[in-house]
């Protein structure tokens, strides 16, 4: 009796652990076919996705052409609504209101009796907003030109990206019909798609903006004296109207070639100032160019030169206007010398190499050698035999810009003339023993 319910309490335990057994493979068979399912629903999600994300793109790439067909288009239909040969463009009402050209009327009573007071634009978008622009002035100077070449330095050292925050202003200071027909198309040739871009630009300035003393197209080499006011206000004229276009302004002209990578080494240097209290920077020490100015300023620098165009020439305006502003006659000497420095920044070495040999004056030539001590070329100007040695000590100094770095110049002529100092600085460097930097005893005359 006892061994028959043993035999059926290890039957009943049997079946029992045999249920259990069915019952936990038939659950773990449903949790298998669940994760199979969800593996499978995670697969279709994940093929749903691939596919939305591959017709996005398609969709992005069809709307970029669209875009690109729709600026195409609209490119085609400025280029025939507007005809290369057009001589003006017509300002907005807002710049016609606020014309900062109207100033010179101030100076110049011809000008009161003329409505409206501006350069032809020749070629131009309206560029606006930028960071820099940069302004070149040329006028016809014969059978040679530098323009091209200074041009090609410019646009052709820039990097995409600069030359998207840039605007290069060609003025053409000069009335002579053929020369202005040739400088624009040479710039159309060669440089479409800068002008496509918005980011070179071409004015004239007319001849009724100048004094009647000053209409002639080239002047003569006794006329010097003209040559180097009308300089002046070719300058002054273009700084006017690049005033609005940009933060700052740099001043070059039309036969200087650009270092390499001067865009992004000028863009650092200003970058790495740590005061914004300077006056004006020096990316050249030669004449008037490469001096970078805040547009905000430009104004003033252009009503001091306007009124002192007669007097002097503007590279030493510039420097009458620096002692003007910055050094009072009653201060000690020393302590304007140690603000000079701060406020006159210049970087080393100079970022452009003036070229030009053949002056917009006719007879100025301006010789130089110029030697590098690692055996590099050589640049040897016209006149370096004795005859041109001679024609140097005939026409007088010459300005010669400051070598670069392991750079040494040899002087193809005569000392030039020393600037005088302000006669209360002069006392007072005299009194101290010394002179401050930039300023030296001697007639002040520069070319």
């Amino acid at each position: 009796m006892r061994t028959k319910q043993v035999n059926l309490l290890i039957s009943f335990v049997a079946v029992t652990l045999f249920s259990f057994s069915c019952f936990c493979i038939s659950r773990l068979t449903q949790t298998y076919n669940q994760l199979i399912s969800c593996r499978n629903h995670v697969l279709e999600f994940r093929e749903t996705m691939l596919h939305l994300k591959n017709k996005t793109e398609n969709n992005r790439q069809e709307l970029i052409k669209a875009l690109n067909q729709m600026k195409y288009e609209i490119t085609l239909r400025d280029n025939e609504s507007r005809s290369l040969d057009e001589k003006t463009v017509t300002p907005s009402e807002n710049e016609t209101a606020s014309n900062r050209f109207e100033a010179l009327k101030f100076f110049f009573p011809h000008l009161r009796k003329v409505a409206r007071v501006y350069p032809d634009v020749i070629i131009g978008k309206g560029k606006r907003d930028v960071t820099f622009a940069l302004g070149i002035s040329t006028v016809n100077r014969g059978a040679h030109s530098y323009l091209k070449q200074t041009l090609n330095s410019i646009m052709t050292r820039m990097t995409p990206s600069e030359e998207k925050d840039s605007v290069v202003i060609v003025s053409i200071a000069d009335s002579n019909e053929d020369y202005l027909k040739s400088v624009v198309d040479m710039i159309m040739k060669r440089f479409r798609r800068q002008v496509k871009s918005g980011s070179l630009e071409v004015i004239s300035v007319p001849a009724f903006l100048y004094p009647d003393r000053l209409h002639t197209q080239r002047p003569t080499v006794s006329e010097r004296k003209s040559w180097h006011m009308k300089q002046v206000l070719d300058f002054c004229i273009l700084m006017l109207y690049a005033q609005s276009k940009a933060m700052y302004y740099l001043q070059l002209e039309d036969d200087i070639i650009a270092r390499k990578m001067y865009f992004t080494k000028m863009t650092d240097f200003l970058h790495n100032i740590t005061s914004n209290n300077w006056f004006y920077i020096q990316f050249s020490v030669l004449g008037f160019i490469g001096k970078l100015f805040r547009t905000e300023d430009l104004p003033g620098f252009v009503h001091f030169f306007l009124m002192f165009y007669k007097d002097k020439p503007i590279d030493l305006l510039l420097e009458t206007i620096f002692q003007v502003k910055m050094c009072d006659p009653a201060e000690n000497f020393k302590e304007c010398s140690k603000r000079q420095k701060h406020i006159l920044l210049q970087h080393k070495p100079s970022l452009f190499q003036h070229v030009g040999i053949h002056s917009s004056l006719p007879g100025k030539e301006q010789y130089y050698k110029r030697c590098r001590r690692s055996g590099s070329a050589v640049s040897e100007p016209r006149g370096a035999s004795r005859g041109g040695r001679a024609l140097l000590r005939a026409q007088g100094p010459r300005a010669v810009e400051r070598p670069a770095a392991g750079e040494r110049r040899t002087r193809l002529g005569p000392r030039p003339p020393r600037r005088r100092t302000p006669l209360a600085h002069a006392r007072l460097a005299a009194a101290a023993g010394r002179l401050p930097a930039g300023f030296v005893w001697g007639d002040a005359e520069t070319e």
